[in-house]
């Protein structure tokens, strides 16, 4: 079932906040520790933010397109980025 402009746009208003609160959330993690995990996090989170504004001001929004994909997946880079750095970094410490 296809749903109305207006529902779209309100549920992409909401994921798109969503992930402002997350990414803010995350960024005040890393100004009490400066510890780069989170301020990848917050990148992340701010990025998918960003994209889903876009969908919802694009004139004609679909979420299968390869940009919004591409955006996704950059932002899902940047969560593995950070694990995979966290992980190899407690490593060596101990």
């Amino acid at each position: 079932m296809k749903m109305p402009w207006s529902l779209s746009f309100l549920m992409l208003g909401a994921i798109a906040l969503g992930s402002f609160v997350a990414g803010l959330f995350f960024l005040r993690f890393w100004r009490d520790s400066h510890d780069r995990f989170f301020l990848l996090f917050a990148l992340s989170f701010f990025v998918e933010g960003i994209n889903r504004v876009a969908l919802a001001l694009a004139e004609r929004p679909n979420e299968g397109s390869p940009w919004n994909y591409g955006i996704r997946f950059i932002a899902y880079l940047l969560i593995l980025l950070a694990v995979l750095e966290k992980n190899r970094r407690s490593r060596t410490r101990t």
